[in-house]
This record gives structure tokens, sequence and C-alpha cells, in this order.
């Protein structure tokens, strides 16, 4: 991150404003950030120790800058308790004033020198030192829906410190961070100076913003961990060509020698909720389709980075910034990344009466997958007429893309035993599944769908097409599951096999 603000410092693109979820170290590199730079600290001997210390550029603005440090959650949260949030602006500028007349005791500043801006100006004019200004959760009036009156007093507070250019050689380096990106009405005015960077669009900082997987390979080694199992439960976020993991959570994980949720610790799946309940057009299908581990497509360029949401697309976006989705820009879509973000999915749904149904596909999943293993066909076929039912509807029923969707759902308690491959090359074609299991003593599974003919073709197209080529190196129980839907009947049947 140091190396890369680096290049951007006293440069026009030195407003620089970075977006991304909770849980991703927003203010842990806020603090980084304000130790690197600050004249205020000596920091030579504890960043010499790391990589940063190996890069050419280490100490060319080693605790060069005065930095000002705003968390602006923080003291907006303190003025909120005192009830004081209307005078929250008058009172940040005066405190940092007050630091300022502390800090600069030689300087003779004026009655108007009285804000961060009038300060600053004053500063560099006599002693020509910059400064780095550094404001953490930024976003957190537009999150919070303040009184207009609030609002138009941070707009003004923004427009003295970033969009005068009298100010700007005066400032070395603005980071600004928060979870949605910049406000595209009123707040964009103010601050259409910044270069942003989003979870929608990372730029150069895409292997900044959490783990790579590289790295996790690399905690996994030191902490004794699986790192496919610390994927499953936190990769997901591509960023650029790169897969990003959740960061908060991969530390947990480490410290705690085991992966588990910890998204709940830190955030909601009322986040969730609050904003799939919406009565948009489309927006329960695409639900539905994720949680079965689809991909829908999205159009991230209509949303104005605020709460008011005019569609689905506007919803989805800004899930995207919240971490409870991913996004893919090749391909335009959106997705659910990991098994973590997928629990907060179901609590989200579970209650909600208009997913009832898809809750209680999802409830009874772990019966389907014993049944399987215990070649109850029966049964099986039972289950997947009310998942086919639920994922797809009359015009897109007898969809194969659709059909494998409601096979996943039906299954979604496997994610917790299985990694699950869709289409996957093997043999002489592709495999329409292949569930792999990562704990002991559950057999490994190949599922071939068809339609119009029957579930013993489905089987014999299993052999003779050697789609257990993929399972060579798997040692343990194998099924064939030959699964078959009529059209016309919507009957779906079943066939097992256990090798």
């Amino acid at each position: 991150m140091i190396e890369e603000l680096n290049k951007l410092v006293s440069t026009k693109e030195d407003f620089v404003c970075i977006s991304r979820p909770r849980r991703f170290g927003k203010s842990m590199v806020g603090n980084m950030i304000s130790a690197y730079y600050s004249k205020g600290c000596d920091t030579k001997d504890v960043f010499s120790r790391m990589n940063l210390g190996q890069v050419s550029s280490f100490d060319k603005y080693l605790n060069k800058f005065n930095v000002i440090k705003l968390d602006l959650n923080e003291l907006y949260q303190n003025s909120k308790k005192k009830n004081e949030e209307a005078q929250l602006i008058s009172q940040i500028d005066k405190r940092v004033a007050d630091e300022f007349k502390i800090q600069f005791k030689d300087i003779a500043f004026s009655e108007q020198d009285n804000s961060i801006d009038q300060c600053i100006l004053r500063v560099y004019a006599e002693t020509g030192e910059k400064f780095v200004i550094i404001i953490d959760e930024y976003d957190i009036l537009v999150r919070e829906r303040v009184p207009n009156s609030l609002f138009d007093n941070y707009l003004s507070f923004l427009n003295g410190l970033f969009k005068g250019t009298t100010i700007r050689p005066a400032i070395a380096l603005a980071y600004i961070t928060g979870i949605i990106p910049i406000v595209r009405d009123k707040v964009q005015s103010k601050l259409n100076e910044f270069m942003e960077y989003t979870m929608i669009r990372p730029r150069q900082f895409a292997g900044i913003i959490g783990f790579t997987e590289d790295e996790v390979k690399a905690l996994c080694e030191k902490y004794d961990m699986d790192k496919d199992e610390c994927a499953r439960w936190y990769n997901g976020y591509k960023l650029n060509d790169l897969r990003i993991h959740n960061s908060h959570s991969i530390v947990c994980a480490m410290l705690d020698k085991k992966c588990r949720n910890n998204w709940s610790t830190t955030g909601s799946f009322e986040a969730v909720s609050d904003y799939i309940q919406l009565n948009f057009n489309g927006i329960r299908d695409d639900v539905v389709s994720m949680l079965a581990g689809k991909n829908v497509e999205l159009d991230v360029t209509s949303y104005t980075n605020t709460l008011n949401f005019r569609g689905k697309d506007d919803v989805f976006t800004y899930l995207i910034h919240l971490g409870y989705l991913s996004y893919d820009e090749d391909t335009m879509t959106c997705c659910i990344p990991n098994e973590e973000v997928r629990q907060e999915w179901v609590k989200a749904v579970k209650f909600d009466d208009n997913y009832a149904k898809l809750f209680s596909i999802i409830n009874a999943s772990k019966k389907l997958l014993d049944d399987t293993i215990q070649g109850n066909e029966e049964a099986v076929a039972h289950a997947l007429d009310a998942a086919h039912t639920e994922v797809t509807n009359p015009l897109t029923y007898n969809d194969e893309h659709c059909f494998q969707s409601a096979i996943c759902l039906a299954y979604f308690y496997a994610n917790t035993r299985y990694t699950i491959f869709k289409e996957l090359p093997t043999g002489k074609g592709y495999a329409d599944l292949v569930l792999i299991p990562y704990l002991p003593n559950i057999p490994a599974m190949v599922i071939e769908l068809k339609h119009n003919k029957s579930a013993e073709s489905a089987l014999q197209q299993i052999k003779d097409k050697n789609y257990c080529q993929a399972l060579n190196n798997y040692k343990g129980d194998l099924l064939f599951v030959g699964i078959n839907y009529d059209e016309k009947t919507k009957d779906h049947k079943c066939k097992i096999e256990r090798l």
C-alpha cells in the first residue's frame, strides 16, 4: 500500500479514495499510513523490518509530513452520544485548530484561522511544510442519513479541504476511505479531484484490498491450516485477475486454528435482508439463482452510491461494496463469494415469507444428501421435483442451466462436506457435477443430468465417457448418480450406483 501511495505523493493523482467493505482492514491501513508519513513519530525501525524496507522508495517520505487523521465514524458516534450531532463539523474544526496552535507555537494564527483548511494554508504559507490528510469512514454521514443541515455543513467542510486550488499545493497526499464510493451528486462535486478505487474497479490496489492467494498459502503453511478449506470459506472476491480473501476472517482463522463464520461478529445479516425484501422486479429470482451457485448479470453503472435504490442492479451493486457479493468485470456478473458469506445469505432469507419455500429446500438439503448417500432413489427424485420448481419459472423450467442450478440448490448442504465442480472437463467430455469430499468417510459423487431420456442413460454416459477420471487420485467410495426429468410430466427419476 505504501509503495503504491509513494508513487502518487505530490502528483496530480495524490487525492485517493479507496472504498472497501468492513473486515477488510480500512482502519488498520489508515493507522499504518499515518505511522509511516507522520513527522510526529519515528517508525523507521518498525517499517525497515517489513517487506517495505526492501523497496527503493522505503525512506523517501518516511516521517516527512504533518499528518491530520480523522476517524469520522468515531467523531460522529461521540457527538451522537452527547446529542451534539449538529455541532459535529464545528467541533472537528475547533479541535484540530487548537492542536495546530499547540504544534506550531512559532506561527501567529489569526482569529480567522479557526478551521482545518485555514490552518493548513497558514502553516504552508509560513513554512512550506506539506500535509497528509487521512479520513477514515468518510461516508458515515451518507450511510447514517443525517439531517440535511448537518450534511450541508459536511459538504462545506469537504469543499474547504479539497476543492480549492489554493490549498492543493499544501497537501502531499489525501487518503479517504469508507464502504461506499463517492456519492454521485452533492458529494461528488466536492470530491471530484479524487481518483477512486473500489470493489468494482480497484485498479493497482487490487492485490492490497485483501489477502491474495499466495499470501494465504504462506499463512496456512505458517499456522498449519488447510489452504483449500480457507479458500472455500473466505476466498471469492475477484479484483482484476486476482482472487482476494477476506483479510479479517483469515486472521481470525489463523489465530483460532479453525475456519468458521467470523462475518457475524462484525456485521449483520439484516444488511442483506433489508434490501432483498425490496419489491424490485427480478430480485427474488436472482437471489435464488445466486444461492444455487450461479452468477447473475448486473449493470453496475447506474448506481449513484446512495441508499436511494431504483432497481435490483442498484441493490446488488451496493451489496458488492458491502462485501456480500463479488463482481466479475469480465463477465459483468455477480455472485455470492464464499461459504462464510453464503451463511449470511441463508440467515437473510430464513425469516422472510417471500423466501419460505426456498429456505425449506435449503433446510431439507441435508436429508437429500443423506438419501443420496444411502441410495434412496425415490426420495432424491421427490426432493429434486420441489427444488426444480422453486428455482425456475414456467419459461425457464426446461432450460438445462436452470436445472443444474436447481440441483445445486437442492444439494445446498453438500457445500459443508464437498467441493462442488460444475461441468468439470474429464474423460471424454464434461461431467455435469462432480462432488469431491473434504471430510473423511463419505463418498465422492459424479452426477449426470438428462431430460426426456432416462436416469439409466445418464448413468451409462458417466461410464461410457469415463467421467470418473477426474477422481483418479481419490481413494474411497464413489457414487454415480443419474437424474432425468420429463418436460411433459415434470417428473424426476434417479438412479444411483455405488463403487
